[in-house]
């Protein structure tokens, strides 16, 4: 529906900025958040018309006053796509507590604050959209990513309990695991790890960040409210559970 308030965390680059940017163009008035690329943000905003809100999910003082200032600016927020990312890999008995705790503070700690303070409002509006960004690692898991696969199978459990709490209030609580997507992140591989990876996709192919940010734009609107608790996987065949 056009007019809805919606918030992307990390909504400045790569697969939440396509996420953005299709929310904008179907009508959504849209805040995406960064956490410290500034130039990256400045960019971001004079490019589409996006205003972006710096913010660091971890902190729930932040999260406090960003979330103030789009609703300030915007409205209350009815969409919440909680995006921001972070890798730190290592194999575990390498692994910092820094590390672990950066990742999982990053994902899941952030989806915290961010949810705690938006579901409130939905509740009393009756209406509510809430998709986090899980990932194919989250469900299979990879050496040197205990943390990341970690967070992200957390997300997983975190949807399917808040999505039972929403559901009689209208509020529909998904989420999206993405595969290898043609990103910055991505593109840092090396090339002879990157051609294994594709030749694990049945399709042939990385993702592309429209093709995540089509799946999120579908499950924010109205249309989609029976789907609640679900994780909706785009990774070219190559997790099918």
């Amino acid at each position: 529906m056009s007019g809805r308030v919606a918030l992307v965390t990390g909504g400045t680059r790569g697969i939440g900025a396509a996420i953005s940017l299709a929310l904008h163009q179907a009508g959504y008035r849209v805040a995406a958040t960064y956490l410290s690329d500034e130039a990256a943000a400045r960019d971001f905003t004079e490019l589409t018309g996006i205003p972006s809100v710096q913010l660091d999910g971890r902190s729930s003082i932040a999260c406090t006053a960003g979330v103030l200032q789009v609703s300030e600016q915007l409205g209350p927020v009815e969409v919440l796509v909680n995006n921001a990312g972070v890798t730190r890999d290592a194999m575990l008995h390498r692994m910092a507590p820094e590390q672990w705790y950066e990742v999982t503070q990053t994902h899941l700690t952030a989806c915290f604050n961010l949810c705690r303070l938006v579901v409130p409002g939905m509740r009393e509006r009756g209406f509510g959209r809430i998709i986090n960004l899980g990932s194919i690692n989250g469900q299979t898991g990879q050496v040197g990513q205990t943390a990341y696969a970690a967070a992200k199978a957390g997300l997983h459990g975190f949807t399917m309990a808040l999505a039972r709490e929403g559901a009689s209030r209208g509020i529909t609580v998904n989420l999206v695991a993405p595969g290898y997507v043609d990103t910055d992140m991505v593109r840092k591989v090396k090339p002879e790890v990157l051609k294994e990876i594709i030749a694990r996709i049945p399709v042939g192919r990385l993702g592309q960040p429209v093709e995540v940010a089509r799946a999120v734009l579908f499950l924010a609107s109205d249309e989609a409210g029976f789907i609640t608790g679900s994780t909706l996987t785009i990774n070219g065949g190559q997790h099918m559970a």
